[in-house]
């Protein structure tokens, strides 16, 4: 029989992880669309992508795009696409305008992801330095974060999508303008991300990095990307900050 006193509490060992991250962290970078808010929760992606293909087709651009792409539920992925064919092309600025004016209309309908209002609020209230570095529309992020009463816990400090869409995350670019823009050294920070893509850009700036994974596949998706600590909810991130209070 083994004693208890050799054997490791994974809760416990987890909470000590989130201890040692969120003590280390004076300045957090959030991603936007999953830790934030679930943006399409009411104004479905999938809808969103199929009125891109949509429109591609209306201008006879429909060979632009493969079957699968055409299909896909991910209007990035339809961005790219066109992006990849056409960079930097008065097209692709179009299409981009159009996925951004959907995006803003998902605000209205965005859920809030569970404690992050409280989480956000409270990271501010004792002077740690917040930002979002996102692949979204910054319109998209301000117009959410003053609807939720957030846009002072992170002005000026939203740093999302530009015509540049190569550097998109997993590009680091996003996550580097926060960090110059805040005077932030890598090792003081922390990215909450929800997404492989959001692991790489914080692995290359040199940030560590807190999944949040609202259901098992996006766990399983993070931790086969390498991630070290995932977490199914903010409460455990939001106790942790409260206890050091």
């Amino acid at each position: 029989m083994t004693s208890d006193t050799t054997q490791t509490d994974p809760v416990t060992t987890e909470t000590g992880n989130l201890q040692e991250l969120i003590t280390n962290a004076r300045f957090v970078l959030f991603d936007f669309d999953g830790p934030i808010c679930r943006l399409f929760a009411g104004h479905t992606a999938e809808k969103v992508a199929g009125e891109l293909v949509a429109w591609l087709e209306r201008q006879g651009l429909r060979g632009l795009l493969t079957e699968e792409e055409r299909v896909h539920p991910d209007p990035m992925v339809v961005l790219y696409a066109v992006n990849r064919r056409h960079p930097h092309s008065d097209l692709v600025a179009e299409l981009e305008e159009r996925f951004t004016q959907q995006e803003l209309k998902a605000v209205t309908s965005a859920m809030p992801t569970a404690y992050a209002d409280p989480l956000i609020r409270t990271w501010s209230a004792v002077g740690s330095r917040l930002a979002v570095a996102t692949n979204n529309s910054p319109r998209t992020v301000s117009d959410y974060l003053g609807v939720r009463g957030l846009a002072g816990c992170f002005a000026p400090h939203i740093y999302g999508r530009t015509p540049e869409l190569d550097l998109l995350k997993p590009h680091p670019h996003c996550l580097n303008r926060a960090l110059n823009a805040m005077g932030a050294a890598p090792s003081a920070a922390l990215m909450i991300g929800d997404a492989p893509t959001d692991l790489a850009a914080a692995e290359e700036a040199g940030v560590p990095f807190l999944g949040y994974a609202r259901n098992e596949y996006k766990a399983t998706q993070l931790r086969q990307a390498g991630a070290r600590h995932v977490v199914p909810s903010l409460l455990p991130v939001l106790r942790v900050l409260r206890d050091q209070v």
